[in-house]
């Protein structure tokens, strides 16, 4: 884990927090070099699909021309929500490394659960609570700002 690759992960969650959206960032690194960023735009691509797990997700297959995303890690701003830890296990990323845990502890148990070995995928290592006062800042800002 390299914390450099959790801070740029939090820039973009600040990117996303400036253009009113959940401010949820995300980077995917292979042999240490990023292959794609992202952060969350549901409101300005009206769209559910748009959490920042899932578009750095197609940005990073784009780029190496393949859905397989073996060997590859992934630095979020929060744990991921059930949708995109399948995405994230159906890609093969090998470590998910999170910012801050999801105060769902029902999210917590079914990531975990996901994230577990099964008949056709391996293991995804999980690791979370890594920046949890810098995430926690964020998101609480801008939730306050939304009420």
């Amino acid at each position: 884990m390299e914390l450099k690759f959790m801070n740029l992960a939090l820039k973009y969650a600040l990117e996303a927090y400036e253009m009113d959206e959940v401010p949820v960032g995300a980077v995917i690194v292979k042999d240490g070099i990023i292959i794609s960023y992202a952060f969350n735009k549901k409101e300005c691509n009206k769209s559910v699909l748009e959490h920042a797990e899932l578009i750095a997700i197609r940005k990073a297959e784009k780029k190496i021309s393949n859905w397989r995303l073996d060997g590859c890690d992934i630095y979020i701003t929060l744990d991921p929500c059930p949708m995109c830890a399948s995405a994230i296990k159906q890609a093969r990323i090998s470590n998910v490394y999170s910012a801050l845990q999801n105060s769902d502890i029902v999210n917590t148990k079914v990531i975990n659960q996901i994230f577990s070995a099964d008949k056709i995928n391996p293991k995804v290592n999980f690791y979370t609570n890594i920046c949890p006062i810098e995430s926690k800042n964020i998101l609480t800002s801008f939730f306050k700002m939304k009420r």
